[in-house]
């Protein structure tokens, strides 16, 4: 019984510390990150859905974004704004840093020291982007977008549960 509890504590520690999520940027090292949430944007017909994470580095942060397209020629692009809960924007300049794959597109923003301060007190509200990509019959849709903080489509008036991911208390801990 003595040795069966230490071994149980360590088992469950090391099963927490390998539990943190990371990400890579082409190719590069691993950056501790939050988990991948599932925005919601509801102008986009295609899927619905944008998959957003941010990761922690040296020099501040990483926002990544990604969406599923019908077309390998449609890319996020140009910059994005990311507004906070507290009714603040952080706007993120389009450095070309971006990946597409398995018909899905990917782009990479960075943050300032400071402004991950911000990401720490306040909860991402809304992340508004653009999609641009081929002129096709039945290309994909193109155009500007709203993905918002949101972690499904509808509830009841009886639901009282908190209904958007807490982003800041997770991108604190990071």
């Amino acid at each position: 019984m003595n040795l069966k509890f230490p071994l149980f504590v360590l088992l469950f520690v090391s099963t927490l510390a390998s539990a943190q999520e990371t990400m890579t940027v082409n190719g590069s090292k691993p950056y501790p990150a939050t988990q991948e949430y599932t925005f919601i944007c509801e102008k986009y017909a295609y899927t619905g859905e944008t998959k957003v994470q941010v990761a922690k580095t040296e020099k501040g942060g990483i926002l990544k974004l990604s969406i599923v397209t019908a077309n390998e020629k449609s890319r996020i692009s140009g910059g994005v704004y990311v507004d906070l809960a507290n009714g603040d924007v952080i706007p993120c300049v389009d450095k070309n840093s971006k990946e597409s794959a398995d018909g899905k597109t990917t782009s990479y923003y960075y943050f300032t020291p400071a402004e991950m301060a911000k990401l720490k007190k306040t909860d991402i509200k809304g992340i508004r982007f653009i999609i641009v990509g081929g002129s096709n019959t039945f290309g994909n849709q193109t155009g500007y977008f709203t993905t918002v903080n949101k972690t499904n489509y509808f509830s009841t008036a009886f639901d009282t549960s908190k209904k958007s991911y807490d982003t800041a208390k997770e991108i604190s801990t990071l």
